[in-house]
């Protein structure tokens, strides 16, 4: 398999943990969401709630990244 490239939008601790918001990575093809959260070490946060988006559309941590996409990491919701 060949590698893809996707482009990851941060957002709250995550952001903080990538330090920035903008990242790209070279991952190879059949890699999933959630593969590469964990891959980036947030693999705690989607524990905690983290949503994951492509395209403005939530997805699964099991949804198979695209090549050129761009992944956004959603803090958890807290309300009050």
């Amino acid at each position: 398999m060949g590698l893809i490239t996707v482009h990851i939008l941060a957002f709250g601790p995550a952001a903080e943990r990538l330090e920035g918001r903008h990242h790209t990575r070279d991952v190879e093809q059949g890699t999933t969401a959630g593969g590469l959260v964990g891959a980036l070490g947030l693999d705690d946060w989607l524990d905690m709630g983290m949503a994951l988006a492509i395209g403005g559309q939530r997805v699964e941590r099991d949804a198979v990244l695209k090549d050129g996409v761009e992944l956004a990491l959603l803090p958890p919701v807290s309300g009050g």
